[in-house]
């Protein structure tokens, strides 16, 4: 099974999500565009795991217990890795330090079960579109410019799940496997 682990959105903030795909999307013919039902806030990709192996994350997980409630706020744009070379357009996640603790201790419980830590520091996003070729999108980044720090929403998760997706030639499909309050 092919996994991951993230915090899924509520549907005011994907209508939200949706709206700006949709105004940025005719400056950006040749991006992938997310569809806005599978937009999350990954706090850790697994990739492929062994059916033998999911009933492990599945505990390692429910022994995190609870976590500390906080806010999330979704405004503003930008690229990864930057605007003159991009491979993916984000929505800007803002949240106090409970979330990227939450995410540090996954972190730490699934290396425990020999999945590799992540090289790159934990940088919430949302991906709302990919890039086949890494070079600038000058029509995109104008229109950015005009909606900055826009503000899409923000509420405060309650809990996160296992996923699972399945690649499709529609895009990836995901299904909860498990739920952590």
């Amino acid at each position: 099974m092919r996994a991951f682990i993230a915090i899924d959105l509520p549907e005011a903030l994907r209508d939200a999500l949706e709206r700006s795909q949709t105004i940025f999307r005719a400056s950006a013919p040749d991006a992938r565009w997310t569809r806005p039902q599978g937009i999350h806030l990954t706090l850790k990709f697994l990739g492929e795991i062994p059916d033998s192996q999911v009933e492990k994350v599945k505990e390692r997980l429910a022994a995190l217990g609870r976590f500390e409630p906080f806010r999330i706020e979704v405004k503003g744009f930008g690229f990864f890795p930057e605007a003159r070379r991009p491979r993916v357009l984000w929505a800007g996640v803002e949240a106090p330090p409970g979330l990227a603790e939450l995410a540090a201790s996954v972190e730490a419980a699934m290396e425990t079960l020999g999945f590799p830590r992540e090289d790159r520091p934990f940088r919430p996003h949302l991906t709302l579109a990919r890039f086949k070729e890494s070079r600038p999108q000058p029509g995109l980044e104008k229109a950015l410019g005009e909606f900055g720090e826009t503000f899409l929403g923000a509420f405060e998760p309650a809990e996160f799940f296992l996923f699972e997706s399945r690649l499709s030639p529609r895009g990836a499909e995901y299904r909860k496997v498990a739920r952590f309050p």
